[in-house]
């Protein structure tokens, strides 16, 4: 049941970098919640299987910390890689 936190911090960091970071035109609304849960619930997941319990600090510390890490630098990305698309298909047609 504690998986729901991790999801949903995950899912409210993602939502916070979207409207932090520029470039929110270049992509979806919805992706940088989806990574930031993902990310998140991956995390827990993981350390949940290796038989970390929600008792140690160390499975709420990789939650939080991993969502973050991860969402930032996977957006900076997706807008350079869509910028740049952009930019071929602006060229290739003529474009402005």
């Amino acid at each position: 049941m504690e998986i729901l936190l991790a999801l949903i911090y995950g899912a409210a960091v993602g939502t916070a970098a979207h409207f932090a970071l520029r470039g929110r035109e270049l992509r979806g609304v919805a992706l940088a919640p989806m990574i930031g849960a993902f990310v998140s619930g991956a995390a827990w997941l993981t350390l949940t299987w290796a038989g970390t319990t929600t008792a140690e600090p160390w499975l709420w510390l990789a939650a939080l910390v991993a969502a973050p890490v991860v969402v930032v630098p996977v957006l900076v990305v997706v807008n350079r890689i869509r910028s740049a698309h952009d930019a071929r298909e602006r060229q290739r047609l003529h474009i402005g």
